[in-house]
């Protein structure tokens, strides 16, 4: 193999997290050479069957510290920003992920001369109310000062086999005759298959959209809170009261819930705030072409994939029938 014949080097932060893990197969199976760069390279190692022989290296890397990250990057051609955090822990706070972090990725991209996609957020602001929703978008505003035909993704909530949604409130359902209706259940997502997500990342290393832009990315069903655990409780075959939570209480119970130490919060203060608006593509994202349409894919309802992993949570198993 010639140096001319080299497939690009694609360095991707955050890779063996839940979208990280989907966007370093789907740039495997483009031939790409990918670097994932990871806080523990040492649990990654399943990343390594996704490609070929040598095709996946797994590097030590975070963006809390400069010189990994430049490091990481080194010899890339594009890089591609996982990296988030739904609740702050320690030193894993929304602003040195999401927005110092982003910066980080952003200046040594720029410093090698790679071109840059960053997985954002719906929802992203600077001026939110939400911590996470500032973050978000201030690390957006770092990302397009510093390498400015930049492509930013902000998704609705990702769903699949190891998302933090369905997920979080089947296993709840196991447990509780309950599940709790954060302010009444009315706020609206668009659900986006988390492989859906990743062909877009890849769409985007591939130069199949234009940089500068923000994509807001959604799958194609309109789902309130509600309807969502709707789906899922069918699905898992289980009958439970959902019980409307308001907006006020939903927050003490977070604040309260975020004081327990070293025990992942089930519910965050901010997390409520979040819940407040709706997570759904824009009007203005739609009229412009800045919708997963623009990467030539046909988005996946939840319908459609849901019973391939939720079936687990059913009271005797993926064969069992009949709600209990």
């Amino acid at each position: 193999m010639t140096l001319s014949n080299i497939p690009p080097l694609v360095t991707v932060f955050g890779g063996s997290g839940f979208v990280g893990r989907h966007v370093v197969r789907a740039l495997a199976r483009r031939g790409y050479r990918i670097r994932v760069a990871v806080r523990r390279p040492d649990l990654a190692g399943f990343l390594l069957p996704l490609g070929n022989v040598g095709q996946i290296s797994l590097v030590q890397a975070n963006l809390r510290y400069r010189a990994s990250v430049d490091a990481a990057v080194h010899g890339a051609s594009h890089v591609v920003n996982c990296v988030g955090v739904l609740f702050e822990s320690g030193r894993n706070t929304f602003d040195a992920v999401q927005d110092f972090g982003a910066r980080a990725a952003a200046e040594a991209a720029r410093g090698v001369g790679a071109k840059l996609t960053h997985i954002s957020a719906i929802g992203a602001d600077a001026k939110s109310a939400s911590a996470y929703g500032r973050s978000k978008g201030r690390g957006e505003n770092a990302v397009f000062h510093t390498v400015p035909d930049a492509v930013i993704l902000r998704p609705s909530v990702i769903f699949g086999p190891e998302d933090q949604f369905f997920n979080k409130f089947a296993e709840m359902a196991r447990f509780s005759p309950v599940l709790p209706l954060v302010g009444g259940g009315e706020t609206e997502f668009q659900p986006i298959y988390v492989t859906d997500v990743a062909e877009a990342v890849a769409n985007s290393v591939a130069g199949k959209v234009a940089g500068g832009k923000i994509y807001e990315i959604g799958g194609p069903d309109v789902l309130s809170f509600r309807a969502c655990l709707e789906i899922m409780l069918k699905e898992i075959d289980r009958k439970r009261t959902l019980l409307p939570l308001p907006f006020g209480i939903a927050s003490l119970i977070g604040s309260v819930a975020s004081l327990v130490p070293f025990v992942k919060p089930p519910l965050t203060a901010d997390q409520v705030t979040l819940l407040k608006s709706d997570n759904i593509v824009s009007d203005a994202a739609k009229s412009e072409g800045r919708t997963i349409g623009a990467f030539g894919i046909e988005p996946t309802s939840v319908e459609a994939v849901l019973p391939s992993y939720i079936v687990r949570y059913r009271p005797q198993g993926q064969f069992s029938r009949g709600l209990a």
